[in-house]
C-alpha cells in the first residue's frame, strides 16, 4: 500500500526555519516526482513547491521563492522542504505528493498519491 508519511511541522516564530520531510513507500520513487501544497483555514489549497523526478528541474509559487527549498533524495524515497524566513502568513498544513512520471508542476490534479499532512503554525 502507498503510504507518503510528512513529518517536520511544528510551532515557530516569524524568522524562524522548519525543514519538512515526507517519506514514500512507492515501488520506485526515482519515477515520482514531488510536490508540496498548503492550506490554511478557510482557504483553498495551494501549490508551494515541486521537483522532478531526478531533482534537477524545481518549481516555486511566488510566494515563496527566495525562502523555501525543495529536494528529494531518491536513495531515500524521502523529498524536503527547507523553510527559511517563516512568516505567519506560511501557516497552514502541509501535503506532499507523488506524480508518477511527472515534473514537479503545481496541477494539483495530475498527483497520484497524497500524505495526509503536517501543520505549521507561524506566530508574530
Amino acid at each position: 500500500q502507498v503510504q507518503l508519511v510528512e513529518s517536520g511541522g511544528g510551532l515557530v516564530h516569524d524568522g524562524d526555519s522548519l525543514r519538512l520531510s515526507c517519506v514514500a513507500s512507492l515501488h520506485s520513487f526515482s519515477d515520482y516526482a514531488m510536490a508540496w501544497f498548503r492550506q490554511a483555514p478557510g482557504k483553498a489549497r495551494e501549490f508551494v513547491a515541486g521537483i522532478s523526478r531526478s531533482g534537477g528541474l524545481t518549481h516555486y509559487a511566488d510566494s515563496v521563492k527566495g525562502r523555501f527549498t525543495i529536494s528529494k533524495d531518491n536513495a531515500k524515497s524521502t523529498a524536503y522542504l527547507q523553510m527559511n524566513g517563516l512568516q505567519p502568513e506560511d501557516t497552514a498544513i502541509y501535503y506532499c505528493a507523488a506524480d508518477y512520471w511527472g515534473i514537479g508542476h503545481g496541477r494539483a490534479e495530475e498527483y497520484d498519491y497524497w500524505g495526509q499532512g503536517t501543520q505549521v503554525t507561524v506566530s508574530s
